[in-house]
Parts: C-alpha cells; structure tokens; sequence
C-alpha cells in the first residue's frame, strides 16, 4: 500500500533512500536521523510525511517533533496514552506512528497491536528510554516497523 501524498507546508531540503514500502516489510533498527523516517510518501520531493507522536512526556516530545519538521515531516498530532492514541490515529489517519514503549495505562507493544488489529495503514516506530537490546525477543513478535531509542533522538537534537 502506498502512503498518501500530503502537500508540505514548506520545500523539503533532505530526501532519503527509504522507501515507505520497506517500512511495512521489515523493521527498522537504525539510529535517530531523518534517515529512519520515511521520506518518499510518494516520489516527490515536496510531500511530507504524516507523523503521530506518542509519549506522556511532553518535555520528549519536543526532541521527534523538532528533529522530524527538520526532515520535512508533518507532526499532525501528539497522544499522551493509549486511549488518545488510537482515538487520535483514526480521526489524523497518519503515515507514521512514533510510539513510546512505556505509557502510562498500556505498554506500546500492546497499542501497536491494537492500531494493527483496527487496520490502521501506519507504519509505527516504536521508541523508549532503554535500550534495544531490552525489547529484542519483543520487537521480533511486534508488528512495528522499527525501534529507535529515545536517546538517539534526544542526542540528535542536542547534536552531540
């Protein structure tokens, strides 16, 4: 399934080799640059990305948004737990879920499953303050396209 082409609001000046489809067919295991999210919703330069942030912290979610608008994307909402996660993945419909392991009334995994249960198209990412190797057997049985975690992308806004 292709992503749905949504004009961006300004020219985007990074483009990626990842292509949308790959999102769907295998995971994603990479570092926190603009080259883990897809950027190709369709095959033209000015369309950006819908993207869905979900995290309970608000301070966090200001290192995806700025590092994600960066890459061109478009943030079109922020969730803080499970229930305005999925409410909100119906009604924005986004190409892209950036999902928190960790919230505070229901795991990630457990609302990528729900999102993939209620045929939603985006390809979710999850994140978390551990590290990868925490989740590995995890991440294998999940349905998300990929983990990034949260101090890659802490460390790509502070540049260091």
């Amino acid at each position: 399934k292709r992503f749905t082409c949504r004009p961006q609001r300004e020219p985007r000046a990074h483009s990626s080799e990842l292509r949308p489809t790959s999102l769907k067919s295998r995971p994603i295991w990479g570092t926190a640059t603009t080259d883990a999210i897809p950027s190709a919703a369709c095959d033209d330069a000015s369309v950006a990305v819908t993207v869905l942030i979900v995290d309970d912290h608000a301070g966090f979610r200001s290192f995806p948004r700025a590092l994600l608008e960066a890459g061109g994307s478009d943030i079109v909402g922020e969730a803080t737990d499970e229930a305005s996660a999925l409410e909100q993945a119906r009604s924005l419909a986004p190409e892209l879920v950036l999902l928190d392991i960790a919230l505070p009334d229901m795991d990630g995994f457990a609302v990528c499953d729900a999102l993939m249960d209620e045929g939603a198209s985006a390809a979710v990412v999850l994140t978390s303050s551990r590290d990868v190797s925490a989740f590995r057997r995890r991440l294998k049985r999940s349905q998300a396209g990929g983990f990034i975690p949260k101090s890659e992308l802490s460390a790509t806004r502070s540049g260091r």
